[in-house]
């Protein structure tokens, strides 16, 4: 365990080898489907529950891990070893994450004020939170201070983006995350709608007459950023593998990518996005 503990929540759907190797914490979110309750990769898996989404007559809803759950991952964390933490969460416009881990930050001062937790709001989701936890972990791994751990994730938060397709935006409209993308739902059929976030709050990007001419979009959006710059990239799916590796082939084209990896969103983020749903995560990676 390095000195600096790196935790983040379940949804950012990093593949276990990374989580294991990389030494990351993380704190399962809640689903509500009926009357059970489940926690995020723990007692319900991907695969099971997008096919259960497919056929399901009602909309599950989602809750954040509470202040007791990060306040117990923090204590567990200092028992390993940690001397500091970096406890970096989805965006607080989106989630009660950051706000239940920064109760549990106030609790821990009184019971162990030697551990010294930094909560960040990354004002994303996913992989591109997930990306912030990766550069996190393996600056901790390689010995790094807290302080220049926060600083390199604060700088990343400005410019990682996500863009996403679905069919339909039903889901994320049952489920109340819908924010800006809102003027969309009217005018939907046959159209699929390209999403992204801004500032944290889910925004529209665009929309095409099918998922091919989404991914081209995609493709230009990423290469209107990143230029003839190099990039890291997250293909971000809810059940469509094939689709991501067709967005993989068409942006890597286009891209100079030096790090790539897919990503199945986890039960948590799937309840708000629905099967079908492709996309990806990406930042700029200075030269």
């Amino acid at each position: 365990m390095p000195t600096v503990a790196v935790l983040t929540d379940s949804t950012v759907g990093l593949p276990e080898t990374i989580l294991n190797n990389l030494k990351i914490e993380t704190v399962a979110y809640y689903i509500h489907r009926g009357q059970e309750v489940l926690r995020d990769l723990v007692t319900i898996q991907r695969e099971e529950f997008v096919q259960w989404m497919k056929t399901a007559r009602f909309a599950p809803t989602t809750a954040s891990p509470g202040p007791a759950d990060y306040l117990n991952a923090y204590e567990k964390l200092a028992g390993a070893g940690a001397e500091d933490i970096i406890s970096i969460h989805m965006s607080s416009k989106i989630s009660g994450a950051y706000q239940a881990a920064l109760i549990a930050q106030s609790l821990l001062v009184e019971r162990n004020p030697s551990l010294h937790v930094e909560v960040v709001d990354t004002r994303n989701a996913a992989m591109c939170q997930g990306w912030m936890v990766m550069e996190a972990a393996r600056a901790a791994l390689a010995g790094f201070p807290l302080s220049q751990i926060l600083a390199a994730v604060k700088k990343m938060i400005p410019i990682s983006h996500m863009v996403q397709t679905a069919d339909t935006l039903k889901y994320l409209y049952l489920g109340g995350r819908i924010g800006k993308a809102q003027n969309m739902l009217g005018s939907m059929l046959n159209i699929k709608p390209l999403i992204g976030l801004e500032n944290g709050e889910i925004v529209p990007l665009g929309r095409a007459h099918s998922r091919n001419q989404a991914y081209q979009q995609m493709a230009e959006i990423v290469v209107d950023a990143i230029g003839k710059g190099k990039a890291r990239i997250a293909y971000v799916h809810v059940g469509a593998q094939r689709e991501v590796e067709k967005i993989k082939e068409l942006v890597e084209t286009k891209v100079d990518v030096v790090e790539s990896l897919i990503s199945e969103l986890t039960p948590a983020l799937a309840v708000h996005s629905g099967p079908g749903t492709a996309g990806l995560c990406y930042y700029p990676v200075e030269k």
